[in-house]
């Protein structure tokens, strides 16, 4: 088996935003081809990917600079620069957020890092008039806050759960009955390292965000081999294949619904398409989770 790196920490127990600066950059120049980008392919090449000199021609800067870049120096890197850089990498929109995050970092206050998060009393009282749909709220490290009584029949009793394991990614890598929930676990399980490695870029200073990375690094081999793979993702819409114990398989829209008033919680709804069999099994799960199950009203713990 193939030893990752353990996530390089700072002292005060958030994650080194150099190195991951560094390590961004060099993984995203690796799965690039010369002949990709326009560029012959000379000689024996003893790492996969564009070499930096050929990085630094396709961006327009000179090699010394972008060696510094990739070494984790961003000091007084400009805008300009890093958008050359992100469309010679061929980045994404969220790898070019990313990038931006760990090179310009915003200042944050220590304060808002430490704050307990709170859910909006409308904001519940909406996830409990929403009847038929899924839902719940989600914030940073993928902690879930609230949620309605069609999420509990679907995803679990979340109110069964002591608050610090109410968590997207603990419960994906760490409890066998997500793995057998999602028919595409795989992906799942890459879109929530995707959307941890987001939440980095933004807050690499998080001590919590940090000690979660580190426990599922060392509680789960996936979670390594994808935590050093450095894909980025934000949260946004798409389609769950699931298989429920009680109703059987399932095919889900999930939406994504960013607070404008907090950026870091978002209102995530599953919906299926009227009329197939997946939206009589919502019904049906509906009807038993009347019954069975409860809507959430606690937040993780601070």
């Amino acid at each position: 088996m193939d030893e990752q790196p353990e996530p390089a920490q700072t002292p005060g127990g958030g994650l080194d935003r150099r190195a991951e600066l560094s390590e961004f950059l060099r993984t995203r120049r690796a799965r690039l081809k010369p002949e990709e980008v326009g560029l012959a392919d000379f000689g024996r090449r003893r790492v996969p990917g564009l070499r930096r000199e050929e990085l630094a021609q396709l961006a327009g800067v000179s090699v010394a600079y972008y060696t510094r870049l990739e070494q984790g120096n961003g000091r007084n890197v400009s805008a300009e620069v890093l958008d050359s850089i992100a469309r010679a990498l061929r980045l994404s929109d969220a790898e070019h957020a990313h990038l931006t995050h760990l090179a310009k970092p915003k200042q944050h206050k220590k304060k808002a890092v430490a704050r307990s998060p709170q859910v909006r009393p409308a904001l519940r009282h909406l996830l409990d008039s929403i009847d038929g749909v899924p839902a719940y709220i989600v914030g940073r490290r993928s902690d879930i806050l609230a949620w309605n009584r069609m999420a509990s029949a679907l995803f679990g009793d979340w109110a069964q759960m002591p608050a610090q394991e109410r968590n997207w990614a603990r419960m994906v890598f760490l409890r066998p009955e997500y793995r057998e929930l999602y028919l595409e676990w795989e992906q799942k399980a890459a879109d929530m390292v995707g959307y941890l490695r987001m939440d980095a870029g933004r807050h690499p200073e998080d001590p919590r965000l940090s000690a979660l990375v580190g426990e599922l690094s060392v509680k789960s081999e996936e979670f390594r081999r994808l935590w050093a793979a450095h894909d980025v993702e934000e949260k946004s819409y798409g389609v769950k294949r699931m298989r429920h114990p009680l109703v059987g398989d399932l095919t889900l829209s999930f939406e994504t619904f960013r607070l404008i008033d907090d950026a870091e919680q978002s209102l995530i709804t599953y919906h299926a398409e009227p009329g197939t069999p997946s939206a009589d099994a919502l019904r049906l799960l509906a009807s038993w989770g009347a019954d069975a199950a409860r809507a959430g009203t606690e937040s993780p713990a601070p």
